[in-house]
């Protein structure tokens, strides 16, 4: 069940984000409740207004009495602009430091968080849920604290001016508590629902829009169309439902309100015209009445939006509490470069579709070059997360220079073993900037040193704009085999110990491939370097080749003498030459 209490969206997961700011938001709390006091004497000058100024015919009383309305709205409005614009600054500070954490935890997250979880749904609550949650602690929280004052005040008032005016006003409170509640309990599921369909929604327009020239091409655009429609009219059903909801559990309470002031102005009248209390005394009630009546529908109204926030608190929560499953071992140290040397010993790792490695072991020499070849799913690509650290072995230990990973700090590793993937990420920036990512403080000529290893040179030259040409969303203005090669010069640039390429020159053409390698054949030599492939022309470049299935090594040696036996190797290559791109 949802905790009840006002603002108790505002649990220890979100305090601990407030608390740095403390010093900066308890003088915009104090200005509020100046400004909240400014307002609580207004209702009350419209009693001298009535009974001194227009009753008994005061001249004076009634420019005091203008006056001060003036000057208090003035000033009323000055402190609540001034408080409420400093409030905005803090909270969206606040507010941007979650999202920050966010990022980072999302940054420590596994790949398998990312095959498992819609892109639509990370960005949604990063995004807008987080947005929502700035929303309601910007526009509610310091509102909630004004009008909690405001309607102590108030009641002091009604109570001070007619005691039983004010119990008469009570009458309809019950019902209106009752409303309240009624109607809170099911608005939570229905923000919840509305945030899920929303994502959904996202999601499918960002895949879409990846996907957008094989949906052409397959001539799915309706059908796409319909999909689109479908997912959206979900959305809006969602969002009806949760309106419809909003309104009852702010409106009808609010109603339920107005009746009781209606029975204050018929007793109140009725005492009026008994000559009990004075005109004055009742316009004042009222307005204190009409006023108090706000503060309550906007505490009621609140808890709409509170709802709302912890609904996405807790999306956004779910992201923070996901388990992180590489993390760097207390007190860590990097040690001095080693010359490269990788270990896997007897390590096992298993996922849900099952076992990838089972007990495999393997020692690769400094600067040597191995290939670890076979069918897919057989391991290939885990070995090479393993190394990295995107993942850690359910049983087992991999080593760099003899020193377990998980004993070195995350970022020496990652600076140490690079990983260069069939389907290279680029940025929708420059070619300058892409590089970069991988050594940010290179200089252009050290840029067009790697381009040039990487067989992009002449491209580069070719670009009107050089090393400035944007290259697109995910590089679109480049060709498979060209952002292959890009990922090739920021490794160049990154200049790890240990170079995976998994399967990094597979849109290449023959040619092309064997000019990349041919330039980059020096440089190579110096770093260990593991191939992962299925081309029997990048496994002759190895020293050494690896084949894999089934999660275990079935053959290890030299490519050439594998291929000339009746081995694993020789069956995978059936039909294809082995042959070493000079």
């Amino acid at each position: 069940m949802s905790d009840s209490r006002p603002l108790a969206f505002l649990d220890s997961r979100f305090t601990k984000y407030v608390r740095p700011y403390a010093g900066r938001l308890v003088p915009v709390v104090l200005l509020s409740l100046v400004g909240t006091a400014l307002s609580l004497v207004q209702p009350f000058l419209s009693k001298v207004l009535v009974d001194r100024a227009l009753i008994g015919r005061d001249l004076g009383a009634l420019f005091w009495v203008v006056g001060g309305f003036l000057g208090l709205t003035a000033a009323s409005l000055a402190v609540n602009v001034f408080s409420g614009l400093r409030y905005t600054r803090v909270s969206a500070e606040i507010l941007f430091d979650m999202r920050l954490d966010v990022f980072r935890h999302l940054q420590r997250l596994s790949p398998r968080y990312f095959a498992a979880t819609p892109i639509g749904q990370i960005a949604s609550r990063i995004n807008s849920d987080i947005a929502e949650i700035q929303r309601v602690s910007a526009e509610v929280a310091l509102a909630w604290i004004g009008q909690v004052v405001y309607l102590a005040g108030s009641v002091v008032m009604l109570v001070l001016l007619d005691a039983r005016l004010f119990l008469v006003g009570l009458l309809a409170l019950p019902a209106a508590i009752w409303a309240l509640v009624r109607y809170r309990r099911s608005l939570e599921g229905s923000v919840a629902l509305v945030r899920d369909r929303s994502a959904g929604v996202g999601t499918f327009l960002i895949e879409a829009l990846q996907g957008m020239k094989l949906l052409v091409a397959h001539n799915a655009q309706r059908r796409s169309e319909d999909e689109f429609r479908q997912r959206n009219e979900g959305f809006i059903q969602a969002l009806m439902t949760m309106r419809r909801q909003t309104y009852l559990s702010g409106g009808l309470p609010g109603v339920l309100l107005a009746v009781g002031s209606s029975a204050v102005f018929l007793y109140g009248g009725w005492r009026v015209i008994a000559g009990e209390i004075t005109m004055g005394t009742l316009v004042a009630f009222a307005a204190y009445q009409m006023r108090l009546l706000m503060p309550v529908q906007g505490l009621m109204g609140i808890y709409a939006s509170i709802a709302s926030a912890r609904v996405s608190l807790q999306r956004v929560n779910e992201i923070l509490e996901t388990h992180i499953d590489v993390s760097d071992a207390p007190g860590s140290v990097a040690p001095p470069r080693g010359a490269g040397a990788i270990d896997l010993e007897n390590v096992h790792y298993f996922f849900d579709r099952g076992i990838l490695l089972d007990g495999v072991t393997v020692q690769v020499a400094p600067r040597s070059c191995v290939a670890i070849i076979g069918a897919s799913g057989g391991g290939k690509s885990t070995i090479a997360d393993l190394l990295v650290r995107q993942a850690d072995p359910r049983v087992g230990t991999v080593r760099l220079d003899g020193v377990d990973l998980k004993a070195l700090p995350l970022a020496f590793v990652r600076q140490e073993i690079l990983a260069v993937e069939t389907d290279p990420f680029v940025f929708h920036a420059s070619l300058a900037m892409n590089l970069r990512i991988a050594a940010p403080d290179a200089t252009d000529a050290e840029l067009h040193e790697a381009l040039q290893a990487a067989s992009l040179g002449e491209w580069v030259a070719a670009t009107p704009t050089g090393l400035e040409t944007v290259l697109g969303e995910r590089g679109r203005a480049m060709s498979s085999g060209e952002r292959q090669r890009l990922a090739l010069a920021r490794a160049w640039l990154a200049n790890p110990r240990v170079l995976i390429l998994d399967e990094a020159t597979s849109a290449l053409d023959a040619s092309t491939e064997a000019a990349v390698f041919g330039a980059m054949r020096g440089w190579l030599r110096e770093r260990t370097v593991v191939l992962i492939t299925h081309r029997p022309q990048v496994a002759g470049l190895a020293d050494r080749a690896i084949v894999l299935e089934g999660g275990r090594i079935v053959d290890d040696g030299v490519p050439a003498v594998l291929a000339s036996s009746d081995g694993p190797f020789a069956r995978l290559f059936a039909g294809t030459a082995t042959v070493a791109i000079p």
